[in-house]
C-alpha cells in the first residue's frame, strides 16, 4: 500500500465525479448525450519484474465514453424545432467550418438562413424555384420569402349532368344575359400567366334529344365551343368542336382538338398585360340523365401568386412551404450525417462535435435512408441523462473517493509508526 496508488485512486474518483456532475448539469440540455468514465489499472513497466510478483500502481482514466442512445422526444409546436429519431447528426457550418450536433433548436436569422443559437447555419439540400430538391451538394439552408410564381390555367375539367328531359330554350338565339336562351350554366375562375383571374362561364343549350351545344364566355367574349352528343345510356358518344373556335385557339398556341376527344379549346385574351393564351375544357364524364342539371366535378389547374404563410418539416427532412394561394412547395431538405465511430468525435462544447480520423468520414444522406434516422418537426430530443442512475453513480464515486483518501491516511499512519520506532 502506498501513496501513489491512493493518489491515482483519488484522481480517478475525482474524474468520475466530474463526469457524473457534468451529466447531471446537462440533464435539461436539448440533445445532450451522457458520458461514462472508463478506467484502467496501472503496473510498473519493467521486464525484470516477475509475473507473479507484480504490484499495481493504481488506476488511470482510459477514456470518457459517450452514450449516444436515443433521448425522449417532446412536442413543442415550434416549426423550426426538429428532433432526430434514430442515428445521425445535423450538419452545421460556421463560415465554412463544419460541425455536427443533435440539438434541433433552430431559428431564422435576418437573412432567412436556418441557424442555431450560436449562429451556425444548418446544412442540407437546396430547392430550386420549381420546388425540385438538388441533392448534388449540401449548402446552408435558407427559407425564401419571395412570392411563389402564379401558374397559368391550361385545363378545366367540367363534369356535369344535363337533364335529359329538358326542352329546347324558348329563345333560339343564344344570349348569356338571357336565361331563356340556354338550359344550364356554370362557371369557374381561371388564371393567366401573371396570376390575373379570368372568369370562364360555360353554357349548355339542348337543341334536340341527345344533342347539346356548349358555349363559353371570357372577358365579355362569347365562343361557340361545339357540339356534345349523348347515347341512349346518357354517356357522351361524340364531340364536334366548332371550327372557328378551334382556329382561334390554335392561333393562341392550342393544339387542334379533334372530334370525339371530349374536350374543346377556348382562346383567351387577358386584359392585364398577359399574353394571349388558351384553355382546354374537358367535358369527359358529363352525362345526360333524367333529373336536375348540376355539377358533379369542376376543377382547373392554375393558381395566383402567393406569399409564404408557414412551413413544416417532414420525416425525410423536406421543408415544405405553405402559401396563401393554397399551394405547397419544397423549400429544401435537411440532411443527416452518421459516423462509423461516433465516440471518435471531438466534443467542442455547445452541443457541437467535430469529425476526426477516429470517428471516420461523415456519411451524409437524407433522413430515413440506409442507417440514418428520421426527423420529427415541431419537437425536440431531450437529454438522455437518467438522473436516478446518475445519482447512484454520484454516491458510488463519492465513496470511491473517500476510500482512496483512507488509503492515503492508512499509509500515513504506517509511516508514522516507523518514525516512532
Amino acid at each position: 500500500m502506498g501513496y501513489q496508488q491512493g493518489l491515482s485512486g483519488l484522481a480517478a474518483a475525482s474524474n468520475d465525479l466530474d463526469v457524473v456532475g457534468n451529466n447531471i448539469a446537462n440533464a435539461n440540455t436539448v440533445g445532450f448525450k451522457s458520458s461514462t468514465a472508463q478506467f484502467a489499472d496501472v503496473y510498473a513497466n519493467s521486464v525484470a519484474t516477475a509475473v507473479n510478483m507484480q504490484i499495481g500502481l493504481g488506476a488511470s482514466l482510459s477514456e470518457v465514453q459517450q452514450n449516444f442512445s436515443q433521448g425522449t422526444i417532446n412536442t413543442t409546436g415550434q416549426a423550426l424545432d426538429v428532433a432526430i429519431n434514430g442515428n445521425g447528426f445535423y450538419q452545421m457550418s460556421n463560415n465554412g467550418t463544419i460541425t455536427y450536433t443533435r440539438n434541433g433548436v433552430f431559428n431564422l436569422d435576418k437573412n432567412g438562413y436556418i441557424v442555431d443559437a450560436a449562429g451556425n447555419e444548418l446544412m442540407g439540400y437546396a430547392a430550386g424555384a420549381n420546388g425540385i430538391v438538388n441533392t448534388a451538394q449540401t449548402v446552408a439552408l435558407k427559407v425564401p420569402t419571395t412570392n411563389i410564381a402564379p401558374q397559368q390555367t391550361s385545363s378545366i375539367t367540367a363534369q356535369v349532368n344535363l337533364n335529359a328531359q329538358a326542352t329546347a330554350p324558348t329563345n333560339p338565339v343564344f344570349n348569356p344575359a338571357d336565361p331563356t336562351s340556354y338550359n344550364y350554366s356554370t362557371s369557374i375562375t381561371a388564371y393567366d400567366s401573371l396570376g390575373g383571374t379570368e372568369q370562364v362561364n360555360m353554357y349548355f343549350v339542348q337543341n334536340a334529344v341527345g344533342t347539346t351545344e356548349a358555349y363559353a364566355t371570357a372577358n365579355g367574349t362569347t365562343t361557340d365551343l361545339g357540339q356534345i352528343q349523348f347515347n341512349s345510356s346518357g354517356q357522351i358518344s361524340a364531340t364536334n368542336p366548332n371550327a372557328a373556335a378551334q382556329a382561334a385557339a390554335v392561333l393562341n398556341g392550342a393544339p387542334a382538338a379533334g372530334p370525339g376527344t371530349g374536350s374543346f379549346n377556348l382562346a383567351l385574351t387577358p386584359t392585364d398585360g398577359a399574353g394571349p393564351t388558351f384553355v382546354n375544357i374537358n367535358f369527359t364524364g358529363t352525362t345526360q340523365y333524367g333529373g336536375a342539371s348540376g355539377v358533379n366535378n369542376l376543377a382547373q389547374d392554375g393558381y395566383a401568386s402567393g406569399t409564404l404563410s408557414n412551413f413544416s418539416i417532414g420525416t425525410d427532412g423536406t421543408i415544405t412551404g405553405n402559401y396563401s394561394n393554397g399551394q405547397t412547395m419544397a423549400l429544401g431538405q435537411i440532411v443527416l450525417a452518421t459516423f462509423n465511430n461516433p465516440n471518435g468525435l471531438v466534443n467542442l462544447g455547445g452541443n457541437q462535435f467535430e469529425q476526426t480520423i477516429q470517428s471516420g468520414v461523415a456519411q451524409v444522406s437524407t433522413p430515413g435512408s440506409t442507417n440514418h434516422g428520421t426527423l420529427q418537426g415541431g419537437a425536440l430530443e431531450q437529454s438522455n441523462v437518467d438522473l436516478t442512475n446518475q445519482l447512484v453513480d454520484l454516491i458510488t464515486a463519492q465513496r470511491n473517493y473517500q476510500a482512496n483518501a483512507q488509503t492515503i491516511k492508512t499509509q500515513q499512519t504506517v509511516d508514522q509508526s516507523l518514525l516512532q520506532m
